[in-house]
């Protein structure tokens, strides 16, 4: 899968902009190829992690963070995560790759559009925390939290299959 680097000049936004949806691709390259079996094989034990887990945990994170908190939607939380809080990663021995690949993207072009409207220093409708959460703060949160969750898909796509790099 071909995926567009980071830019190495820009505005802080276009900087911004270009590392996450780097971290993104960096998600979707380390699924690509994979039988919807291969999404749903676990770590080791006693680790939940899969990567059919993880693609539902970021579609959560864009949902959470750029609907829910950015924008104050009042949208429902995904998965069945108000009942079972880690049901992203745990409840995947009969979930849908195809669904979980297409709510992604769409919590995706979704979270871009939000993000577009507004300016970097603007304040989310919700606080986080009891603190007020800047929108410059939120694509940095979105970032690193993509890139924690690209590490585990690295290893996770070597365990499977061999496959190793960027």
């Amino acid at each position: 899968m071909d995926r567009t680097p980071p830019i190495f000049t820009g505005d802080e936004r276009a900087l911004l902009y270009s590392f996450l949806d780097w971290e993104r691709e960096t998600l979707a390259a380390k699924c690509a190829g994979l039988s919807e079996e291969q999404l749903r094989e676990r770590a080791v034990p006693p680790s939940n992690l899969s990567l059919l887990g993880l693609v539902r945990h970021m579609a959560h994170v864009e949902r959470a963070w750029f609907r829910a908190i950015i924008d104050g939607e009042d949208v429902p939380r995904l998965w069945g995560k108000d009942t079972h809080q880690d049901a992203d990663f745990e409840d995947v021995d009969t979930a849908s790759a195809e669904e979980a690949f297409a709510t992604w993207r769409a919590e995706i072009e979704r979270a871009r559009e939000i993000s577009a409207a507004l300016p970097l220093d603007a304040l989310a409708k919700q606080r986080r925390h009891g603190n007020d959460v800047s929108h410059r703060r939120t694509l940095i949160h979105v970032i690193q939290e993509y890139a924690r969750h690209n590490g585990h898909a690295d290893l996770l796509r070597e365990r499977i299959d061999g496959t190793t790099g960027e």
